[in-house]
């Protein structure tokens, strides 16, 4: 059966040109928090956060990162037949842990077949130190690291709407620091936070692609019960887009994006227990199979309209 040739660039395939084969990322959940829910910076997180954050098929936290690497191993190895592996650490802050505690667990997770580290964390949590640590533990056990940065938005009035806690400002800072120890960076970003428009869309895909980035992640929102959104959202202080207009800011945001920037996902899947929307009650793949068919039909693909940097005004 002849491979779909999709109008972006996909992370499996990247990760097959990189790796040589498939690779397949296992979760590792931490018993970490964020500044902005312990009280260091603010309380109770993201407007849109609920207690789980975002590792809601994660094995438990207090299960060592031996432990829950090599029960995923086994099971994605006997299921998949694969033999490569990136230790995935995705819940709440990874680096917002003391140093040498941070250290210990990304020991912990150079096993066998494990290829790469990726640490998701926010820009403000991020230090030189951190990053000395993994350039250290790059080198020695033979392994890759990327860094995932959870952004959201580059509009700061919306980042102050939702309680992110930090600006743009922290974030390009980040991306900074990050690109000295050669680290590969993705961005995650919501398409359809009530105050975004258009406009901060195509403004998302300039600034990723003006800084560099390697990748960027989309995920659409979802509002649980039991947090400010989630109140705010029942008492009527805001309304969701339509689904097709997700579609078109999904695809629009695509076209501004630099075609050497790789695409995670561009719709992510939700917990459904105890949410007050997810994905417009339509199932993921079925949304991204519709963006698929929706940008092979009209010709629309990732950098088509990425032609406004190094001085395109002047030529």
């Amino acid at each position: 059966m002849k491979k779909e040739v999709l109008p972006y660039r996909v992370y499996s395939d990247y990760l097959r040109e990189k790796y040589g084969e498939k690779v397949y990322k296992l979760p590792v959940n931490l018993p970490v928090t964020c500044p902005n829910r312990d009280g260091r910076l603010g309380v109770g997180g993201c407007t849109f956060c609920g207690e789980i954050g975002t590792g809601f098929e994660n094995l438990p936290s207090s299960f060592s990162v031996k432990k829950q690497l090599q029960e995923n191993m086994e099971y994605i190895s006997k299921k998949y037949n694969a033999k490569k592996f990136i230790a995935y650490f995705q819940n709440y802050s990874n680096t917002y842990l003391e140093v040498n505690t941070f250290k210990g667990l990304m020991e912990e997770a150079t096993l066998e077949d494990i290829v790469e580290l990726c640490i998701s964390t926010r820009p403000d949590c991020i230090t030189r130190e951190h990053l000395q640590v993994l350039r250290e533990i790059s080198i020695r056990r033979g392994v890759e690291i990327s860094i995932e940065l959870g952004l959201q938005t580059v509009n700061y009035q919306t980042l102050k709407k939702i309680n992110r806690g930090h600006t743009l400002a922290e974030f390009i800072d980040a991306v900074m620091a990050i690109k000295e120890f050669n680290f590969e960076i993705c961005a995650h970003l919501i398409l359809n936070l009530p105050w975004d428009n258009m406009e901060d869309v195509l403004e998302n895909a300039k600034i990723m692609s003006a800084l560099g980035l390697h990748q960027v992640k989309l995920h659409g929102l979802y509002i649980m019960k039991d947090t400010v959104m989630g109140k705010e959202y029942e008492e009527g202080k805001f309304e969701i887009i339509s689904l097709d207009e997700y579609k078109e800011r999904v695809i629009s945001f695509l076209e501004y994006l630099s075609p050497s920037i790789v695409v995670q996902r561009i719709i992510g899947r939700a917990p459904e227990e105890n949410a007050l929307f997810v994905n417009w009650n339509t199932s993921w793949w079925k949304i991204r199979d519709e963006i698929h068919e929706k940008m092979l039909t009209e010709n629309r693909y990732q950098g088509k309209k990425a032609n406004y940097l190094s001085g395109k005004a002047l030529k």
